[in-house]
């Protein structure tokens, strides 16, 4: 009964100063906006980041062959280990028990014509398995298989970027490219990738046979990595140690007392560092937005101080007839609580629809998640009853003498 008393007696005293409380909620619903917004766009990127991390391929490894430094004369000179080698890709996939596939790479920049049309794309040698390694889909023609690629046939297959830069959409199955002097004739093209994390376009390539590349094209006898698919998640590791001892075996680091020649980068350990960064970025972007409530909490404090200013005489006469100093500390700290409700449900109804919004009308992706509607919204309780104790305590230690005196 008194519960609700209090809350109409509340209700009435804010109706009757309209401004004064739209401001109060003002800045209550911009500080839970601004949170839910900035949370939303940074779980936003953070999706994206993984997504792309998982178009990669699944559970991936990729082995590149280290940076070496030699010296000629008195100038340090800086290349890449060329002991990485077919057969160690073949090693990998018959002695790693880990592993379940695997696609040896080796790729470089040359000049690709067809008929007046001209482009310096990125050649790529792979085998067959590729395509499942890293989740490339083809969508016109077909992949080469593991006998084109074991007899060296010269067949390519372009991505969409140097599709449409040699071709313009028309249909290149079965037409004749040149790589180099080369000539390759099409027989697929693949479905559109993106850019990668790194911002490099994974469409503008060709996918030719490694043994092919290796033997016609780059005329080179060692490869630069191996993309390799563990059993599973939970092999990623056992897998990753497989790999290392039987690479240090065969290239002799262990005879020689040398460190690695190559890299083993997992995508576990991408996804996990990926992760925290992008969670940091959106506790940082959540915490400056949580300023604003703060803000908020001080508009609060202020206008309860000037409420209970205003109502000094009213307090007075209501203590007078039998209120306790409890009844009025509970009326303002009630009028402090139905702000901070007020403000936050109005400010996560805000808070979502701009998120919305940035959604629909940019490139922005924007991931709107529970924990930040009631962080925010707990916040905003917790904001407004904290900056309304003062004002309420204040009230209730009035005299009530010289409150009535009051005008």
């Amino acid at each position: 009964m008194r519960l609700g008393r209090n809350l109409k007696i509340s209700g009435k005293q804010l109706i009757a100063h309209k401004m004064r409380t739209f401001l109060a909620l003002l800045g209550i619903i911009i500080g839970v906006s601004a949170v839910i917004l900035m949370v939303s766009v940074g779980k936003g990127a953070q999706k994206t980041v993984l997504s792309r991390i998982n178009d990669m391929g699944t559970n991936l490894l990729v082995v590149s062959a280290g940076q070496i430094r030699r010296f000629a004369g008195r100038r340090e000179i800086r290349g890449t280990a060329t002991t990485l080698t077919l057969a160690d890709a073949e090693a990998v996939l018959e002695n790693c028990y880990s592993v379940n596939r695997i696609a040896p790479v080796q790729s470089k920049k040359m000049q690709v014509k067809y008929g007046s049309y001209s482009s310096n794309t990125a050649i790529t040698g792979t085998t067959p398995d590729y395509k499942h390694v890293r989740n490339f889909q083809v969508e016109e023609g077909e992949f080469f298989n593991e006998e084109e690629n074991t007899a060296g046939i010269r067949v390519a297959v372009l991505g969409r970027s140097v599709w449409r830069n040699l071709f313009e959409d028309e249909d290149p199955i079965g037409e004749i490219i040149r790589i180099g002097r080369v000539p390759f004739e099409v027989i697929g093209v693949m479905e559109g990738k993106g850019v990668d994390l790194s911002g490099v376009d994974q469409d503008d390539q060709i996918f030719i046979p490694i043994r092919t590349a290796m033997r016609r094209v780059f005329n080179m006898t060692y490869i630069g990595s191996i993309n390799i698919e563990a059993v599973s998640k939970e092999k990623m590791e056992p897998a990753v140690e497989e790999i290392r001892e039987l690479l240090r075996e065969r290239h002799r680091m262990h005879r020689l007392g040398k460190p690695d020649d190559f890299t083993i980068q997992s995508q576990a350990d991408l996804l996990e560092a990926e992760k925290e960064t992008t969670e940091t970025f959106t506790t940082l972007i959540g915490s400056i937005a949580a300023v604003s409530l703060l803000v908020g909490g001080i508009g609060i404090l202020a206008i309860m101080l000037l409420a209970v200013k205003e109502r000094t005489n009213e307090i007075g006469l209501r203590m007078s007839v039998g209120a306790s100093r409890k009844d009025i500390l509970v009326q303002f700290i009630f009028e402090a609580a139905i702000l901070g409700f007020g403000g936050g449900t109005a400010g996560i109804l805000a808070g979502i629809s701009g998120s919305l919004i940035i959604g629909a009308a940019t490139a922005w992706p924007t991931a709107v998640t529970w924990p930040s509607i009631a962080l925010s919204f707990g916040f905003s309780l917790i904001v407004g009853l904290f900056f309304g104790v003062y004002p309420a305590r204040r009230a209730s230690l009035l005299d009530p003498i010289v409150a009535l005196r009051s005008e």
